[in-house]
């Protein structure tokens, strides 16, 4: 399984964000803790970003390398700075493609989304009911095989059609949606997702049987004041708070939070 790691703060490097901790996403991919599958994230990675002054579309850096073994990102996060970066380093389920299409974080305009999960026997199961039901718009969006970049074309979908829902109610929704069909399937479905418009964040972590993924939360901690950070493991010693089983998690751009259950 992938590892996620999501922040909404003061304007911050990203090598202080990835590099500096001692269990940084760096580390998680080599040497996660709290893995429910596989041993390593060495299929790939990617960061978003949001430039700190102007409302403009995320920027990605991608790679199928794993993150440990790119001589560019460094470089690149010494001189990066954001209020707002989606990043993580991806275990790839068996038989999916490792290329750029698989590689998360996915993003459409404003929006940039990563998720860590499965949907169990996703091509032989739940694969064409979502293409089917996904409208042509956001059909044609989806690049690549994964379960992830599906699951963030049916939210798209729901949110568009619906759009009296809030984008927090369209993922509940979408949510419900994937346990229906994994229900009609007997399959098992797990969906910690964080999908950020560069001035909020919304995390879920939920699965059809207990217990989901892990990921955790942690505002204003004296070395990333004014912040909010959600990661799949704890990144350092702090006052992290794991995520109640079945939530959905609002971080507001003043990172108020707020967490209901679905």
């Amino acid at each position: 399984m992938c590892r996620l790691l999501g922040y909404l703060g003061l304007p911050i490097s990203l090598e202080h964000l990835l590099y500096k901790p001692e269990h940084s996403l760096i580390v998680q991919s080599y040497q996660p803790r709290e893995m429910t599958s596989g041993v390593v994230n060495a299929d790939g990675f990617g960061v978003g970003w949001y430039h700190p002054q102007k409302d403009t579309e995320p920027f990605t850096y991608k790679n199928t390398l794993p993150i440990w073994n790119d001589i560019n990102l460094p470089n690149l996060c010494r001189f990066v700075e954001s209020k707002c970066v989606l990043s993580y380093v991806r275990s790839a389920t068996q038989g999916q493609a490792l290329d750029f299409a698989n590689c998360q974080p996915f993003n459409y305009k404003n929006f940039l989304f990563i998720h860590n999960g499965r949907i169990e026997n996703f091509r032989k199961t739940l694969y064409r009911e979502i293409r089917s039901i996904i409208p042509p718009e956001y059909y044609e969006l989806i690049n690549g095989s994964t379960d992830s970049e599906h699951i963030f074309a049916l939210l798209l979908s729901q949110w568009q059609d619906n759009q009296h829902l809030t984008l927090e109610s369209a993922l509940r929704k979408t949510l419900l949606m994937l346990l229906d069909l994994a229900k009609h399937h007997e399959v098992d479905v797990s969906v910690n997702v964080i999908i950020s418009d560069g001035h909020r964040l919304i995390a879920s972590r939920f699965a059809a049987s207990s217990p989901p993924p892990s990921l955790y939360w942690l505002r204003d901690d004296l070395i990333f004041p004014n912040s909010v950070i959600i990661a799949s493991e704890p990144l350092f010693p702090g006052n992290w708070t794991a995520f109640p089983e079945n939530s959905i998690m609002t971080v507001e751009e003043d990172c108020d939070i707020e967490i209901k259950k679905i």
